[in-house]
């Protein structure tokens, strides 16, 4: 039997929030697990990809593996445009991505933790620290989007660290197809140089 070529469409209900002042909150470094958060500036496109897939696969993040070469390139070294990773007892664990959209406003446009790193005690205290790094960047209005394809808490940590919806949208994602993940695979492994 013919495996199907494209995954079925999946409804989503996205909802936008922002936040128009700083954070107030203050909390601890988790105890008993060794933290480093990094910025990568000229992060390597597999590994990017190795994060967004280990943080997103299980919510359906597909876009930016969708993206060729040069397209996510294009992307990730806009000079608008941060990735900083969270180390845990040596090893990714998980990051962020920032987005300057213009003055007044800065997209969180990717978070979240490897799921080894849940159950840890770190995920308020790595959100607290993204949202130190995107006020830095001055600008007036922080933003963020979720959807009921994200973690069940998502929506109401985003609120309770002071961020209010301000719209919602339905749309579809399109989950990876075998064929897909099959690509990806093998374009991951290919060192640099080799046909893809």
């Amino acid at each position: 039997m013919a495996k199907k070529a494209q995954s079925a469409p999946i409804a989503v209900h996205v909802t936008t929030l922002e936040m128009t002042v700083p954070p107030k909150q203050s909390l601890p470094v988790p105890v008993n697990v060794h933290t480093a958060i990094l910025s990568a500036p000229d992060i390597p496109l597999a590994f990017y990809r190795f994060l967004y897939r280990q943080v997103g696969g299980r919510w359906h993040w597909v876009d930016r593996l969708r993206m060729d070469d040069e397209t996510l390139a294009a992307t990730l070294h806009d000079k608008r445009n941060s990735v900083t990773v969270l180390y845990v007892n040596g090893a990714p664990a998980g990051f962020f991505e920032l987005l300057q959209v213009d003055d007044a406003v800065v997209e969180l446009s990717h978070f979240g933790l490897f799921e080894r790193a849940l159950g840890l005690g770190i995920g308020k205290w790595f959100l607290l620290q993204t949202l130190y790094a995107a006020w830095a960047l001055g600008p007036t209005r922080v933003t963020v989007d979720t959807n009921n394809l994200d973690h069940p808490r998502a929506l109401q940590l985003y609120q309770m660290f002071g961020f209010s919806p301000v719209g919602t949208q339905d749309t579809e994602i399109v989950p990876l197809s075998d064929a897909e993940l099959l690509a990806l695979a093998k374009r991951d492994c290919l060192p640099p140089g080799e046909p893809r």
